[in-house]
Order: structure tokens, then C-alpha cells, then sequence
């Protein structure tokens, strides 16, 4: 059977990047405290741009390197931890733009790993004959539900978009093994945002809700430290690959602490993740495609590399994909 293969990446944030002293001024924090924790410089903020604004604006970069048409496209999966609405859904809002008429089209929720769940649901529907040609995207405008008078939160996060185009592979290359999971009783209590009230007449009024972003730092990160590894060593054991044959790992970008550590556990230079996320925080389900974007974008990328993408996130859910470019 044919491998699956993405043939087109690209990516969209706001203009507006909002500085580590920028925040300073709104919580008790600075430069160096943000800088010294987490890696993180600055992250880009929308404006007013929806979620379905960047999801939109970065399916058409993904296209244009595909050379595809919105016609082509027969399916379409959006991970958001953030949408617009809950109905109709952030992937049929950009169906209905881009004027991709012939998709069904449909959103998961996997937080931060959600663009790698995306991928790996498009590549097994692809190889299962329902589709041939996949629009995946990762959006999220986290700004929408961070607190910010938090400043353990509100420092993290950022905004942003991803997309790629899957398709059935014309040669050798494409995806070669993919990994996913979760453990829904500890994300329950390390992670969680926007608790929807129940506004009845029958409904409980005393009942608290978190209205936003709440997170168990430490648990995070114990959990992201030993995740990383074990997921890049199933996906390098299932495809019979050494871990010296990778070009690159594209980890999701949340704490700079989090990709050294995982560096150590592997036993490699810290030089093989790629990393951006000084210049755009923590972007969720964007995280991972954002990066990828930026690295074919630097041309850092050519045909041939092996490369493994690897993400976690609430849920608390972890995924990956080893693939050949």
C-alpha cells in the first residue's frame, strides 16, 4: 500500500507580537523571569483575526505550495482547543471560504497535540479510499481563554494557524509510522479551560466553572519530560529507523526546560529539535505545524530527511509521526 504524504505546509500568526515587558506591565513578571522558565521571547496575539481567519490564511499557504485548488480538496480536519463556535464547526467555516465544495470537513479536540491527531486520522482515512487529497489544520486563538491577570499562565500562550495538504504518495516517501494516546484521569486535574456553565432553570446557580486556561504546572511538566521520549523511541521501534537517521525532531513548543530534558533522555544534541518558540509561545494545536512551516520555509528540509514530529497536550493526549520529506 501506497504511503500517505504531506505536499504542502504553511502557516499564518497575527502581525501583532506582544513582548515579554509588554506583559510586565500586566502582571508581576519580566523579561528574564518569562526567558529563564520557559524559552519564551514573545508570542503573537490576534487582534480581532478569528480562529477561522487563521486557519484560513494558512491552508491557503499550504495549497500554494501544493499546487492544489480548493476543489481538489475532499477532506478537511480542524484540531482547535479554541474555535469561534461551537457550531457550525471551525472546519466547515473554512470549507465554506476557501470553497472546498466537494470535502466533508470536521473538527477534533486534542489541545496541543491535536494536529498531529488530525494527521493521523486524514492519513488513515486517505489509505481507506475515503478521500484522496486532506486539508489538516491546526488554529488557535488562546487568547480568548487565557486569564491575564494569571502570570503562570498568560505568559505561555499564543496565537496562530498551520495547515497541510496529505495526499497518496507518488514514490517512497510519506508517512512512515505514527503514534497516539492519552490518559484522560490525570488531564482532568492538570489541565483544563473553559468549563461551558449549564444555564437551565433546573441547573445548580452555585456550581463554579473555570472560565479559563487552568493548569498544574508541575504535573505538565513531569508528564511532557518522560512523553517526549517515549514517544519519538515507539515511532523510531515501529518503523526500524535509528534515531541517527533523523534529521530533525519537530517537537510542540511549550517550554524550552521541557525539549533540553527530553534531549538528555534521548541521548542526543539538543540541535536535532527544532525550536521557535521564542518567537511565538505556546500556539496548541498550531504549535507543531508552525514549526514545520518554518523549517521548509528556511529550507532546512530536503527530500529524502527523515524527520519525526512529536506533540502532548491537555487531555492529557500525546502524539507523533515519523515521515520521510
Amino acid at each position: 500500500m501506497s504511503l500517505i504524504k504531506i505536499v504542502g505546509i504553511g502557516h499564518y500568526c497575527p502581525e501583532n507580537a506582544v513582548s515579554n515587558d509588554q506583559l510586565s506591565s500586566l502582571v508581576n513578571t519580566s523579561h528574564e523571569w518569562i526567558v529563564k522558565r520557559t524559552g519564551i521571547c514573545e508570542r503573537k496575539i490576534s487582534k480581532g483575526e478569528s480562529t477561522v481567519d487563521l486557519a484560513v490564511k494558512a491552508s491557503i499557504n499550504a495549497m500554494k505550495m501544493a499546487k492544489c485548488s480548493p476543489q481538489d480538496i475532499d477532506l478537511i480536519v480542524v484540531a482547535t482547543t479554541s474555535p469561534d463556535r461551537i457550531m457550525p464547526s471551525t472546519a466547515c467555516s473554512v470549507q465554506s471560504i476557501l470553497g472546498c465544495e466537494n470535502a466533508a470537513a470536521f473538527d477534533i479536540s486534542a489541545a496541543c497535540s491535536g494536529f498531529l491527531y488530525a494527521s493521523i486520522i486524514a492519513n488513515s482515512l486517505i489509505k481507506n479510499g475515503e478521500g484522496s487529497k486532506a486539508l489538516v489544520i491546526g488554529s488557535e486563538v488562546l487568547s480568548r481563554i487565557i486569564d491575564w491577570n494569571d502570570r503562570n499562565t498568560c505568559v505561555l500562550f499564543g496565537d496562530g494557524a498551520g495547515a497541510a495538504i496529505l495526499e497518496v504518495s507518488t514514490d517512497n516517501s510519506g508517512i512512515i509510522s505514527t503514534y497516539f494516546g492519552s490518559d484522560g484521569k490525570t488531564g482532568i486535574k492538570a489541565l483544563t479551560a473553559n468549563q461551558f456553565p449549564i444555564k437551565t432553570p433546573f441547573a445548580d446557580a452555585s456550581l463554579k466553572r473555570d472560565e479559563y486556561i487552568q493548569m498544574d504546572g508541575r504535573e505538565v511538566f513531569k508528564f511532557a519530560i518522560s512523553i517526549i521520549p517515549k514517544v519519538v523511541k515507539k515511532l523510531l521501534e515501529d518503523s526500524g529507523e535509528d534515531i541517527s537517521n533523523i534529521k530533525y525532531i519537530i517537537p510542540h513548543q511549550a517550554n524550552l526546560r521541557i525539549i533540553d530534558d527530553a534531549a538528555k533522555k534521548l541521548n542526543i544534541s539538543k540541535d536535532k529539535f527544532y525550536v521557535n518558540l521564542e518567537s511565538y509561545g505556546n500556539t496548541s494545536a498550531a504549535s507543531v505545524p508552525i514549526a514545520f512551516s518554518e523549517a521548509v520555509n528556511k529550507s532546512l528540509l530536503n527530500k529524502g530527511d527523515k524527520i519525526i514530529l512529536v506533540a502532548f497536550g491537555g487531555g492529557l493526549t500525546w502524539s507523533g509521526i515519523l515521515l520521510e520529506w
